[in-house]
């Protein structure tokens, strides 16, 4: 049997579900996924250079693979297209900006963007505009003899350097709040480092091999060389020349806007009015003056930290635009909530911070965001027991059952990190991706059985009760730091996916199941398909009712799990179905 408990819920008949309707990727998602696509040609491109360490024919034959890719009609139309949008979105958001505070981090990374065109232009000119015109073939022997100079050395390491760097932070800043990314930190900040070294050794050797051997190559005519050259002076000043409008009609609309009354508008805080020009965030306005804000996402809706209640004329306040109206969902904010970051007033209006944190907690990291699979686990008729109990038999019992199931998590490669009363709640996939830590939990789920149930005789025979429990299991997107009180904190998993897993170890309950667990985590887990189609289950703080699976024994399920040393993955984290 599959160990699933029966159950008088209905089954909905099977409906085909309407088909959702065509939305147009966010500005948010068009920048990363353009400078994606730029990151990968700068990281081919430093690949290719580096190879050159081999030999100048690795090199060659190397860079005719990439740059035959890039030269075919799909590659052409997916790195212009993707420089083009990059370029829209980042004037876009230079445009949007009305202050220049923001960390040193971001400064870096826009300076490098705007300084990118600058020296890309001489590279395209002498590569690809050459090619077209006078058909040279770009190749190592050209292009390293017409760079071999002090100025096109230097010339073309600021090019890679620059562009590798603003790629790289642009990742960083994008995926910081990731846990591989922050487990795999040490080795991509390595990788990073040594690519652009790799690939500038690699132009110095090709460098040798092509004087060493007097090779020569292919130069362009004299008309196509002048051209070229015409070309980059042409690019260079007219980046600089766009840019200049940007700021220079930023500037203008502002200041017409200020002469005729309407380019300031008040914002009314609780303790103090500001007044800010017409189109700066709430977010800015309160950076701008000085008034403490969180926001720990930095600006980009990914949280509801910056959040504020307004109140004002409803012209006075922009709809809320995709990113703002799915976080605001997420978190059910309630009529008259808005993200700091992502309002921009149109008129007077008053606002007040909802999240303001005290000095102990302003000193220290609000958490970070994971993804983690949460279990709970909850002893079973602990008010009877402890109203026949001595306290201090109670106290064994306690560190008799923490002792069982923190070790069986800890076995399992998670961790438990708080004792609340007869409850534990254990985290996996702090050092793990998400499917291996829903492997963990399903792992110690059979584990903590296993080790409660051979506790179980001589418990009955002491106490005189049976000794049964209850567990829920649930996965998803959390935030996890220290919270607390001044110098009492503690490190905790903070969101819906907790009081998920706490409500399903309840309704462990009223189905007699020792563990309910929701079908993604099942999915992720690898286990989903030995378990029977999945119940509907109506969850206290949830919108919608929630797809879960009921496990009567996890350790008779899965088998007797065996151990080993390590954390598990999914393949190998001893689950098998019960051969029943």
């Amino acid at each position: 049997m599959a160990g699933r408990i029966p159950s008088t819920h209905h089954t909905p008949s099977t409906v085909p579900a309407p088909l959702p309707p065509l939305t147009l990727p966010s500005q948010r998602n068009l920048r990363w996924a353009s400078g994606v696509v730029l990151w990968l040609y700068v990281a081919l491109h430093l690949a290719t250079h580096a190879t050159g360490l081999v030999s100048l024919a690795a090199a060659e034959a190397t860079r005719r693979a990439v740059h035959g890719a890039w030269a075919t009609l799909p590659g052409t139309v997916l790195l212009y297209g993707a420089v083009a949008v990059h370029l829209a979105m980042a004037g876009a958001a230079v445009w949007q900006r009305r202050s220049l505070r923001m960390p040193a981090v971001e400064a870096l990374r826009l300076l490098l963007g705007l300084l990118l065109p600058l020296l890309l232009a001489a590279h395209f000119s002498g590569t690809r505009y050459l090619g077209e015109i006078d058909g040279l073939e770009p190749s190592y022997v050209r292009i390293v003899r017409a760079i071999w100079s002090p100025e096109g050395l230097w010339l073309q390491l600021a090019l890679l350097l620059a562009a590798w760097t603003h790629g790289c932070l642009g990742l960083h800043l994008a995926l910081r709040i990731r846990a591989r990314w922050q487990r795999l930190q040490p080795v991509l900040l390595a990788a990073a480092v040594l690519l652009p070294v790799l690939a500038a050794l690699g132009v110095v050797s090709m460098g040798r091999e092509i004087a060493w051997a007097a090779l020569g190559a292919p130069s362009p005519s004299a008309s196509a060389a002048q051209a070229s050259r015409a070309l980059t002076g042409g690019l260079r000043t007219g980046w600089i020349a766009l840019v200049a409008a940007l700021l220079l009609a930023r500037w203008a609309f502002g200041a017409l806007r200020e002469r005729g009354g309407r380019g300031r508008i008040s914002l009314r805080y609780p303790d103090r009015t500001v007044q800010v020009p017409r189109g700066f965030s709430v977010l800015e306005a309160s950076r701008e003056h000085g008034i403490g804000h969180l926001s720990v996402c930095g600006g980009r809706a990914r949280c509801s930290t910056c959040r504020v209640r307004v109140q004002g004329l409803a012209e006075h306040l922009p709809a809320p635009r995709r990113d703002e109206r799915r976080t605001l969902q997420r978190v059910n904010a309630p009529p008259g909530v808005r993200l700091a970051c992502q309002l921009r007033p149109r008129g007077d209006i008053a606002v007040t911070p909802l999240f303001q944190p005290g000095a102990a907690a302003a000193a220290r990291p609000l958490g970070r965001e994971r993804q983690v699979a949460v279990l709970f686990v909850d002893l079973r008729r602990w008010s009877g027991l402890a109203e026949r109990q001595w306290p201090f038999d109670l106290a064994w019992v306690l560190d008799q059952y923490f002792d069982r199931v923190g070790a069986a998590v800890r076995d399992s490669g998670g961790l438990a990190n708080q004792f609340i009363g007869d409850s534990v709640m254990a985290i996996f996939g702090l050092d793990t991706d998400l499917p291996t830590a829903c492997a963990q939990a399903v792992r110690a789920a059979a584990l903590i059985e296993q080790r409660m149930d051979a506790w179980g005789a001589s418990f009955t025979d002491q106490f005189g009760q049976p000794l049964d429990f209850g567990m829920g299991l649930h996965a998803g997107t959390v935030a996890v730091g220290e919270v607390g009180f001044q110098d009492t904190t503690t490190f905790t998993a903070v969101g819906e996916v907790v009081n998920t897993a706490s409500r399903l170890q309840d309704h462990s309950k009223v189905v007699s199941a020792r563990l309910v667990l929701s079908l993604e985590a099942a999915r992720l887990a690898g286990v989903a398909d030995a378990l029977g189609p999945p119940e509907p289950v109506t969850v206290r703080g949830r919108s919608a009712p929630l797809q879960v699976l009921y496990v009567a024994h996890p350790a008779r399920q899965w088998g007797e799990p065996r151990f080993g040393g390590g954390a598990p993955s999914p393949a190998s984290a001893g689950l098998r179905p019960d051969p029943q």
